[in-house]
């Protein structure tokens, strides 16, 4: 980005962002950048716990694209090592331990997905097991004697698992020290993170001074909420979007989020302006926005066509109530009979047989568009289209 001033440069960087320590250091090391023509090194580390990243990373991963777009280096850390430690932020309870077979798993994917956002050119794909692994006893004592367990005790994570009776495992004490020491091995001038990661970020530019180097700065950016638009953006609870699904999911999940949850969408997931977006929020009404920003979403991980037959999709299915064009067929299970609860549960239109019955005296069940209040069911042979709310499925019927 040529003839773009430090100014711009700064507001360019720190258009979305929770905090940014030190502003002032930044624009200094913009400048030495601009005169020496060495770009930035800008870290963010990825502990490889899941095979799919989701739109809760994508906040970090844009965040980093815009350094990118100035033309600085970009380190995308795999935390294959400190995967193993676990870490409990924003959590009661330590992160289960995985086996190595999971990491290296899961990093393959992550390195394919990453370039979805990324610019590969400008990438640095490293693994903390290069030089974590070959750290000695001694070599972690040495790191570990730079800080004092006070100032570790200061995480709010820490203070409050303390207060509650929950137990500190000392290796969680560990992860901090691990984390620092990639920065000082991959010389960082700048390391990104959730803003739960604060603490452990911080302990970074302690480490680096300790090691002779100019401490990093920091910057977080804000934890997306999930698709319940409460709790943070996670596949274990169930509230994400991942940048794999398919364009149809994607874009109907996109539409289950509410209204203001979408405006917060906006901010963290496009590159629209804050004034942009107040305008569209003055503009448009919501219907149309939500399905702009689904458009936008499905577009970015897949293509503006994708994103088109998503939204068609969505009007001739969801809106329309007309039957899907993909309408997963199964067998009815021998044992069925002519219970209808039992055939909704075996094609996952219900999740037990209490929820079939629910659903059937409610007046949810249709079968080749008609309503069907009974629990029995007398069907012939041949294929019959269910519907259940949303869902539909096909039954064959031997």
């Amino acid at each position: 980005m040529k003839g773009v001033t430090i100014d711009e440069q700064l507001n360019y960087l720190k258009k979305g962002l929770a905090e940014l320590i030190r502003e002032e250091e930044l624009r200094e090391r913009l400048i030495q950048s601009e005169k020496t023509g060495r770009p930035l090194r800008i870290k963010a580390g990825f502990d490889p716990t899941a095979p799919d990243l989701h739109l809760g990373h994508t906040v970090l991963l844009r965040k980093m694209k815009h350094f990118q777009d100035l033309g600085h280096t970009v380190i995308f850390l795999i935390g294959d090592i400190t995967g193993l430690i676990g870490d409990p932020t924003g959590r009661n309870i330590t992160r289960p331990p995985m086996t190595r077979e999971e990491i290296n798993r899961n990093a393959e994917t992550y390195k394919e997905q990453v370039f979805k956002i990324l610019d590969p050119h400008k990438t640095e794909i490293r693994f903390n097991s290069e030089w974590l692994e070959p750290l000695s006893f001694v070599d972690i004592i040495k790191l570990c004697s730079k800080y004092t367990v006070a100032r570790l005790l200061e995480r709010d994570e820490y203070t409050k698992r303390l207060k509650d009776g929950t137990p500190i495992s000392f290796h969680e004490l560990l992860y901090p020290f691990s984390q620092a020491y990639d920065s000082v091995m991959l010389k960082c001038d700048l390391e990104m993170g959730g803003t739960d990661q604060k603490f452990n970020l911080l302990v970074g530019r302690e480490i680096q001074r300790d090691y002779g180097q100019p401490p990093q700065m920091v910057a977080t950016v804000p934890l997306l909420e999930g698709t319940d638009g409460v709790e943070k953006m996670s596949k274990s609870k169930g509230n994400y979007i991942g940048i794999t699904e398919s364009p149809k999911v994607m874009f109907r999940k996109v539409m289950g989020i509410s209204d203001e949850l979408m405006w917060r969408y906006y901010e963290l997931l496009t590159d629209k302006s804050l004034p942009q977006i107040a305008e569209l929020r003055q503009s448009q009404q919501p219907m149309a926005a939500k399905q702009a920003l689904a458009r936008q979403i499905v577009a970015d991980f897949h293509s503006a066509e994708a994103a088109t037959q998503a939204q068609a999709d969505f009007d001739r299915e969801v809106r329309g109530g007309e039957e899907p064009a993909d309408i997963e067929t199964i067998s009815m299970p021998p044992d069925a009979g002519s219970s209808l609860p039992k055939i909704l549960v075996a094609a996952g239109l219900a999740d037990s047989r209490t929820d079939a019955e629910r659903k059937i005296k409610a007046g949810a069940v249709e079968i080749n568009g008609e309503k069907h209040n009974s629990l029995t069911v007398d069907l012939p042979p041949g294929i019959h289209v269910f519907r259940v709310g949303k869902k539909w499925k096909r039954v064959q019927v031997p």
